[in-house]
């Protein structure tokens, strides 16, 4: 891999207080606008890692971690609102894969605190816990090399910048035009008409295993926010046990999606399931191996499905082919927790109906919020709609209508 085709890094600080989305918009914005439209590049395709420092988990010692997840996941969902409306302003692809010209952006939230500090000649090592969040060490040791280094002019980017830059000192050789400065926002509170995360929010229980379903074709920011979001709520074992947590991933299946408009350029099941993969093994493995070991991740076919284990051992991806409205949440007794989006709400209760009269427990529900361009400062009138310019369906018309150009 060249530098070239190397990821780039945005470090941002922490958000303001509350942490809406017009709030998060005034501070981030900028820094996301300049990022991007450094990475735009006609001749091939980019990602960039957005990693928030975000004190997020609670808690004593590493196998005793708990987060809220409804603030995680809002928080994750204004980050990705942000960068799809950024994306939509500069006519930047932000789906994976999407070839020169485009950005692919994940985000990442980094559990730090300003205060923490690390004592002299401390060398940062990779420490999980049983979340699949990490800490800033743990970030450094396995998020490497970088081609670009994003971050913002304010005191508290440079105080977590320069602490970057210290913890990963001996990994990678940067040159000076590879640390780029670029204008931050503003930390306002800022009037929202949204419905805010409950402040302080209770401690959420983590799950062996956490099951969501789509069609994850042509993989936008909407199924970045549900993947990230469900993987949030993973109980991950502890490295050399010989437990596992499982994420089932079900994916609709190619017979399901014929008459899906613009079908001809809909994405095979293989290449929507390696997708899922790749993305959540970039933001869920932990190797000081960094790129080199997340860039091909080892997947086993068995029945049909695609399977692939993460951190040892101690985190199992399972995409599963769904043929029917249940997939797995009905031929598979053992799952604890079910996640959907503001579409899908009302499966949930269907699932739990159809589990009801087999006899089995029902699955806990969590949903994730929508990406709204409505709560985004300066978004133009153009881009209010962009909800339907992201969609898988979008994307096709936008694919068949290039290629019928041609």
């Amino acid at each position: 891999m060249t530098r070239d085709d190397l990821p780039s890094l945005l470090l941002l600080a922490a958000p303001p207080e509350p942490a809406s989305r017009p709030s998060l918009s005034a501070a981030y914005k900028p820094a996301l606008t300049a990022a991007l439209a450094k990475l735009k590049d006609a001749s091939r395709s980019q990602t960039l890692v957005v990693a928030v420092a975000y004190p997020v988990l609670r808690g004593s010692g590493l196998r005793h971690k708990t987060i809220s997840w409804p603030e995680t996941q809002h928080m994750l969902a204004g980050l990705y609102t942000i960068i799809a409306v950024v994306c939509a302003e500069l006519s930047i692809p932000s789906y994976m894969n999407a070839g020169p010209g485009s950005v692919d952006a994940r985000v990442v939230l980094i559990d730090h605190e300003k205060r923490r500090r690390y004592g002299q000649g401390y060398r940062a090592a990779i420490e999980p816990n049983n979340t699949s969040i990490v800490d800033l060490a743990t970030f450094v040791s396995a998020y490497h090399p970088w081609r670009y280094i994003f971050s913002t002019d304010s005191e508290a980017a440079h105080e977590l910048h320069s602490l970057y830059l210290k913890l990963a000192e001996g990994q990678q050789k940067l040159l000076q035009e590879q640390l780029i400065t670029v204008k931050g926002g503003i930390a306002l509170k800022v009037q929202s008409t949204e419905e805010p995360a409950p402040p302080s929010s209770p401690e959420t229980k983590s799950y062996k295993t956490v099951c969501l379903g789509g069609t994850f074709d042509h993989l936008h920011p909407g199924h970045k926010l549900l993947l990230t979001a469900g993987a949030y709520l993973l109980d991950v074992p502890e490295k050399g046990s010989a437990n596992t947590c499982t994420y089932v991933i079900g994916i609709t299946g190619d017979e399901l999606l014929k008459k899906k408009k613009d079908a001809e350029v809909l994405e095979p099941w293989d290449d929507r399931a390696r997708n899922v993969i790749q993305f959540l093994s970039s933001i869920l493995e932990l190797s000081s191996e960094g790129w080199a070991r997340v860039a091909a991740p080892k997947v086993e076919e068995k029945d049909g499905d695609f399977v692939s284990t993460l951190r040892d051992g101690t985190i199992t991806i399972q995409c599963v082919r769904i043929q029917d409205p249940f997939g797995p949440t009905i031929t598979q007794e053992d799952l604890d927790s079910l996640v959907v989006s503001a579409e899908t709400r009302s499966g949930g209760q269907a699932v739990n109906n159809e589990r009801a009269k087999r006899g089995w427990k029902d699955l806990e529900v969590f949903e994730v919020d929508v990406l709204d361009a409505g709560e985004v400062s300066d978004a133009p009138p153009s881009t209010q709609d962009f909800s339907s310019k992201i969609s898988s369906t979008a994307i096709r018309r936008q694919i068949a209508e290039a290629i019928a150009s041609q």
